[in-house]
């Protein structure tokens, strides 16, 4: 079953993300395709500025798939100042459109 985490982080910069994106994927580059992260499973990935800080919605092929990827992202979120205290939002989806 599909799920969705939903990351609310207020305080956190883009230069923050960026530096997570460039710790998952050894790159300047980014993130462009699934294949880019260290872990499969992932379906989409959208992530943007809001007001107070920084959003991210994922959806990921079922919850194993995102506590694999969990493992590698929260010692990064931790080396780059990003408080792991507050943890995602995640449901399982209802429909998923590729």
């Amino acid at each position: 079953m599909a799920i969705v985490v939903v990351f609310d982080l207020p305080g956190v910069s883009q230069a923050q993300y960026d530096a997570v994106i460039k710790a998952l994927t050894g790159s300047t580059s980014g993130f462009n395709v699934p294949s880019d992260l260290p872990v499969s499973g992932i379906v989409s990935h959208v992530a943007g500025p809001t007001a107070t800080g920084w959003h991210v919605t994922d959806v990921w092929e079922s919850q194993d798939a995102f506590a694999r990827f969990a493992e590698v992202l929260t010692p990064i979120l931790e080396d780059v100042g990003i408080p792991t205290d507050r943890p995602p939002q995640i449901f399982e989806a209802h429909r998923v459109v590729r």
